[in-house]
């Protein structure tokens, strides 16, 4: 009996197991491929990700492969812009780059070489899931060739087809977005051109955003990645057929001007949907949904890793203080209240730019663009993470200033905070208190405190309490936020949310 199964060792589930392994508890992972996915997928990532490998100990292996960037940038149909995401100038509150691109097999090397590190974690490759039944004890899993095995829990991390979502009957929740698009990734020996742009005499200043195209004649996004890898995406027009768009000659000709004299690999091209898509149970009984599994995200903001990773992490404490027999099991029901409005979030802004990126009729195009440029006069710029909320409900001190909140990561010396305090659940105070499984930082003995002394100064708070997962529980008088977080860990969280 194992403690966790993961079912799929892409990037959410590799890196679900090394979490999870960190922890101490038994983890199986099954996945049916024998080796990683050779091509690229995902591309993007921002900086709560690089601390979440920070917390699982995989930073080291990862943070060399990684290109950090200054954010994204869209342009209208007469090549001006309309929309700035960049990150250029902007504080690091966390210490991390806002914005990272990568190359997914590297990645997934990494984290599956990682696992090894574990005596507790069993990877079985190579074997498939077929099935599974529960009772009181777990759950049995049905795999290829006749096997069984068995777990308290699983996590299905096995992508947008989930053969385990569809065993469980789970429907997804459609947001009413589907567009065709063709995927171009090539190894670039030279800077991308930029045709035509305004405003942009260097166009070396581009080469370090993501840049969307909102073009009736052709939306389009050029993504940079690390190394010489580059990424287009081109959106299919009406009456284009998918294997005809894919053809050499018709990829050859949609890069042409971007490429025009520069060196370079058609490495693969590839259409593919882009949709809105959250189920509408995330457990069921044992069984959670995360990543692609529970939802899918069109791609314009770059978040559909990163929200697989805030699953995981999210998953994680919780099911290691049942396990553990620090908390019941009501706790996990916690997990889709608290996910799903960050993804609904995102996936809903994801979609309305993509009303807009996606619009072909030249004269509405133009009207966006007048209109989008009269909102964004005196508006502050955000980023891609910035579109993450709060989390509202759950295991969160509602009510109190900064719950729910990401918490800052300043440097501490020469080190990151969370490698001077650990990743579990932490109190920063100046007083004393009895403290059961939380470690107190008192801020008086904690070089550099400042930025978080300035945090706690700026919501009016003598302490805060920060989850495993790093976001803000609560803040107030440090024995309070314990006494209530171990009422809402029992189970009161549930009477909250239904009042």
């Amino acid at each position: 009996m194992f403690d966790v199964a993961i079912i799929g060792c892409g990037p959410v589930g590799a890196f679900a197991a090394n979490l999870l392994g960190k922890s101490g508890l038994s983890i199986l992972v099954i996945e049916q491929e024998a080796n990683p996915y050779p091509l690229p997928r995902a591309v993007h990532l921002d900086h709560e990700m690089m601390r979440l490998f920070q917390s699982a100990g995989v930073i080291d292996r990862v943070a060399g492969d990684m290109r950090d960037t200054e954010g994204h940038l869209h342009v209208g149909a007469d090549h001006g812009v309309i929309r700035y995401m960049g990150t250029v100038g902007r504080a690091r509150p966390f210490s991390w780059s806002n914005d990272y691109f990568f190359y997914q097999p590297e990645l997934e090397d990494h984290l599956r070489e990682a696992l090894t590190d574990y005596p507790n974690i069993t990877v079985q490759l190579g074997v498939s899931f077929e099935g599974l039944e529960e009772n009181e004890n777990g759950v049995t899993l049905r795999l290829s060739e006749g096997r069984t095995e068995q777990a308290r829990y699983v996590i299905a991390c096995d992508g947008s087809r989930s053969a385990v979502r569809k065993a469980l009957d789970i429907k997804l929740d459609d947001l009413d977005f589907e567009e065709p698009w063709l995927v171009v990734d090539a190894e670039v020996d030279g800077p991308v051109r930029f045709p035509d742009l305004w405003g942009f005499p260097d166009a070396a200043d581009l080469q370090k955003l993501s840049v969307m195209i909102c073009d009736p004649k052709r939306p389009a996004t050029i993504v940079p990645g690390r190394g010489n890898h580059r990424r287009w995406e081109f959106m299919l027009l009406p009456g284009e057929d998918d294997q005809a768009m894919m053809e050499p000659d018709s990829v050859a000709a949609l890069v042409e001007p971007y490429l025009s004299g520069v060196p370079h690999r058609i490495v693969r091209a590839a259409t593919y949907r882009f949709h809105g898509l959250i189920a509408e149970r995330w457990r069921t009984g044992g069984v959670f949904l995360a990543g692609d599994a529970a939802h899918q995200t069109p791609p314009f903001f770059g978040q559909g890793m990163c929200h697989g990773l805030r699953d995981v992490a999210n998953l994680a404490w919780k099911l290691e203080m049942v396990v553990k027999g620090a908390a019941p099991d009501a706790l996990l029901d916690s997990y889709q209240p608290e996910r799903d409005p960050h993804v609904r979030a995102v996936i809903t802004a994801a979609v309305a730019a993509g009303r807009y990126i996606c619009m072909l009729d030249p004269q509405a195009a133009a009207e966006r663009d007048a209109q989008m440029r009269e909102a964004a006069k005196g508006a502050q710029h955000g980023t891609a993470a910035d579109l993450i909320p709060a989390i509202a409900t759950g295991i969160v001190a509602a009510g109190t200033p900064g719950a729910g909140e990401r918490f800052i990561q300043p440097r501490v010396g020469d080190r990151l905070l969370d490698d001077v305090t650990g990743s579990g659940w932490r109190l920063f105070t100046r007083a004393m208190v009895e403290s059961g499984d939380v470690t107190v930082v008192d801020l008086t003995q904690l070089a550099d405190g400042g930025a978080i002394a300035a945090w706690l100064a700026d919501r009016k708070a003598d302490a805060v309490l920060v989850r495993p997962d790093h976001y803000v529980f609560g803040t107030g008088k440090g024995g309070d936020l314990i006494a209530r977080r171990d009422a809402l860990v029992a189970g009161a969280f549930r009477q909250e949310i239904a009042a």
